[in-house]
């Protein structure tokens, strides 16, 4: 099948520029001038007319939680609505996080996922494996999941008695990692010393949602990052740090990248549109953005936004882990330590960092793409098959338009949350026809994919 999208301009991660983009079947195999006779080339099936919007590559979110089981539940979004939603919001790709259980196996952690996702995603996905601890055993499993195509390992900071690795097992997994090519994700914050705050608060009677935020203060999440740096320097890998929310933490990935270490930081919208003001509303409501980290001071926002145009962060991801306000976040109703952390996201990142960023003069269109498909792309083995727009790459696209208004909501999304963070905020930017692998899975405001037509994609080892 040959798919032509005609008129539009073009943005990636280095250029800004107007031409008609060649799609035959799953790939893109010309980018030529407007107005080419591309038709010359044989018969076109299908035209996507893009006069006035933007075609950029597909949303790349490297940190998703779908289905995962915390805090007595489960998160409410599965494969099939979860990546409808991304769909919806422009991202063709995502990396989720499989999860080793207690006593459990790397292999069967992976396993897992997989079944869940099979005949469900509408969009194609990989998967990172959360390790809880390391023995020799993991080891091998880590270089074999490495030849299977999952090249990327996540270490627990925190959570003491649930994920949390103490610093020998987490530098033994590092130096694994530098034997096989893997990268690893680390959760930062310094857990032992959170874990005694919580225990005190809520001894004082202290259990309200903002509780969640005043026990993990942003020096223990530097803290975290600079403990995670120090043993990545030893072991001499490269350490992506997920999901930073202080500009303290942020500091650190900054010196250390000043000094020549491959040091890589991802933050999320949350952190950049949210604050700790959000806390303060009335009743429970604080419940809805109790997440890990927690969110910071919105004096903070400009420094984080800066990071990212000058490369101090690397990427924009999601942590998308949503759970319902009823029935699932008043689990802690009288004790925030028992409220399931995580909140929704996939469905709106890119049109946030649109908004909020290319709009507002924060970061460049190209920039926007780079930390939003590009360099995610790079870091976790999928590029240039993905994060790009050039001949023999996946057919990963979007048609954006940068004009038409949207209001952020539980009734014009689609996750499967019943509440959003950013409800009734106006933007402009929409993913108005989304494609992957050159199959229309969103057009016209309408899902066209079948649930199942996603593909587990097989990552190359690092190679930053």
């Amino acid at each position: 099948m040959k798919t032509l999208i005609k008129n539009g301009t073009i943005i990636t991660a280095s250029d800004q520029y107007q031409a008609d983009v060649l799609i035959e079947d799953e790939t893109i195999s010309t980018i030529s001038a407007p107005g080419t006779k591309l038709d010359a080339l044989g018969p076109i099936d299908k035209t996507i007319d893009a006069r006035g919007k933007w075609v950029i590559p597909g949303g790349i979110d490297v940190h998703t939680h779908m289905e995962l089981p915390f805090g007595g539940t489960v998160a409410s979004d599965d494969f099939e609505t979860g990546t409808i939603a991304a769909a919806f919001g422009g991202t063709t790709t995502i990396v989720d996080f499989a999860v080793q259980d207690q006593g459990g196996t790397a292999k069967q952690a992976w396993a897992s996922w997989m079944s869940k996702a099979e005949g469900k995603a509408v969009i194609d996905y990989g998967f990172h494996i959360i390790l809880r601890e390391y023995s020799d055993a993991i080891g091998k499993e880590m270089g074999d999941l490495v030849k299977e195509g999952v090249t990327s390992f996540k270490l627990f900071m925190a959570y003491p008695g649930v994920f949390l690795m103490d610093d020998a097992s987490i530098l033994r997994t590092m130096q694994r990692s530098g034997e096989i090519g893997a990268t690893i994700c680390m959760h930062a914050e310094a857990g032992v010393p959170i874990d005694l705050l919580v225990k005190q608060a809520i001894a004082k009677g202290h259990t309200a949602p903002k509780y969640h935020a005043l026990t993990r203060p942003p020096v223990l999440e530097a803290a975290g990052v600079h403990r995670a740096i120090t043993l990545a320097q030893v072991a001499d890998v490269p350490v992506y740090i997920v999901h930073v929310s202080a500009v303290e933490a942020m500091e650190q990935i900054s010196e250390a990248r000043d000094k020549g270490l491959p040091a890589y930081g991802e933050t999320c919208p949350q952190y950049l549109f949210l604050s700790h003001d959000n806390y303060e509303e009335p009743g429970f409501e604080g419940s809805k953005y109790v997440m890990t980290p927690p969110l910071r001071d919105k004096a903070g926002w400009d420094a984080m936004w800066r990071a990212l145009a000058l490369n101090d962060l690397q990427v924009v991801s999601t942590d998308h882990c949503p759970f319902c306000f009823n029935g699932q976040k008043d689990l802690g109703k009288d004790d925030f330590s028992k409220i399931p952390n995580g909140a929704p996201g996939v469905e709106t990142r890119m049109a946030l960092l649109y908004d909020g960023g290319v709009r507002k003069g924060k970061i460049s269109p190209t920039r926007w793409i780079d930390i939003a498909s590009t360099t995610p792309a790079k870091i976790f083995g999928l590029y240039p098959k993905k994060g790009t727009i050039a001949p023999g790459s996946d057919a990963d696209i979007v048609v954006f338009d940068p004009e038409k208004e949207h209001t952020l909501g539980v009734k014009t999304l689609h996750m499967r949350v019943d509440y959003n963070p950013y409800e009734g905020r106006k933007i402009r930017g929409v993913s108005e026809t989304v494609l992957s692998r050159g199959r229309v899975v969103v057009e016209n405001g309408k899902l066209q994919a079948k649930p199942g037509s996603g593909r587990f994609i097989r990552r190359a080892p690092r190679t930053i």
